[in-house]
């Protein structure tokens, strides 16, 4: 995908990309196009983030109830096939809570325990179920699922030869059009962009269903974005 070429005297331009700076000047004209490749991969990996939130009147009480729901919570992650390795606990936060009345201190009414575990899994088929069985073991926060491609580098690979590709076509472009040829590329920068497909939130209801939450993975697009320095003479 072309976005921007500009073509500028070197001599009015200085050269800022990936060489040395005591490398050979720019003698000819300096040509910088701005190009992306992008490629399609279906995610392989999904997380999701799980959380338990309860309120009682002493820290202690708070506490206690987080623990054992959460504990079934694991529990119910266990018995779905994720491995202890794949779970892990994100944040642990116990808070008084007031009440504010206008013209009076706050009042404390009780404390919030909170526990938000991460949970990580590659049978991204299973997302739907999983979700069900945190629901329905006490997870009353959820997160996700967020699907991702693992192992990403051999697809960015191929988008930076199509923008790499897309470069070169486009400073050939210009070059026989101002009458000149492209002698070498001078120097190369990159960005990295890999989008995913917006999914609306989920509302999860905790009543039983007899179907697992629908959930579609989409694909990912992974795309490669090169800024590149010509010399044309």
């Amino acid at each position: 995908m072309f976005r921007y070429a500009t073509i500028a005297l070197a001599a009015m331009t200085p050269v800022a990309a990936l060489h040395a700076e005591d490398g050979p000047r720019l003698t000819g004209t300096r040509l910088d196009i701005t190009a992306t490749g992008e490629v399609m991969r279906a995610p392989d990996v999904a997380t999701i983030g799980a959380g338990v939130v309860t309120q009682a009147a002493t820290a202690s009480q708070a506490m206690a109830d987080n623990a054992r729901r959460m504990t079934a919570t694991i529990a119910a992650l266990r018995k779905a096939g994720i491995a202890d390795r794949d779970i892990r606990t994100a944040s642990l936060r116990l808070s008084p809570q007031y009440r504010y009345v206008d013209n009076q201190p706050p009042q404390l009414t009780g404390y919030q325990a909170s526990n938000q575990v991460t949970v990580r899994f590659r049978e991204i088929a299973k997302a739907g179920g999983i979700l069900d069985a945190l629901v329905a073991a006490g997870a009353n926060q959820i997160d996700g699922p967020n699907f991702a491609v693992d192992k990403p580098e051999a697809a960015l690979d191929e988008a930076r030869t199509q923008a790499l590709a897309t470069a070169k076509a486009r400073a050939d472009l210009y070059a026989r059009a101002a009458g000149l040829s492209v002698k070498r590329i001078v120097a190369i920068t990159e960005s990295t962009n890999v989008q995913s497909p917006i999914r609306p939130m989920m509302a999860m209801s905790l009543r039983a269903k007899a179907d697992s939450t629908p959930v579609e993975p989409g694909e990912e697009t992974l795309g490669i974005t090169l800024q590149v320095t010509f010399e044309l003479q």
